[in-house]
């Protein structure tokens, strides 16, 4: 699953750094949470929250099953 999650934050990382950001894939657990952390200008955006759960979140839960939900790490 973690390969799944990388090629799928791969996809999305081209829109983070148009924007000056980025992430960092932390970690997949054995029960689909995925750990990430934004960083550059995503690390502090007021937006970050609604890129996370709206951008990040939609597109692993619909491309890797197995995802439960993402959660960030600061």
């Amino acid at each position: 699953m973690e390969e799944q999650v990388r090629e799928v934050l791969g996809k999305l990382r081209p829109f983070l750094l148009r924007d000056g950001g980025d992430v960092e894939l932390i970690d997949v657990d054995d029960d689909g949470v995925v750990l990430l952390k934004l960083m550059g200008a995503c690390g502090n955006c007021p937006s970050s929250a609604i890129t996370l759960k709206a951008g990040i979140e939609r597109a692993l839960m619909a491309e890797v099953p197995g995802v439960s939900e993402i959660e960030q790490v600061f």
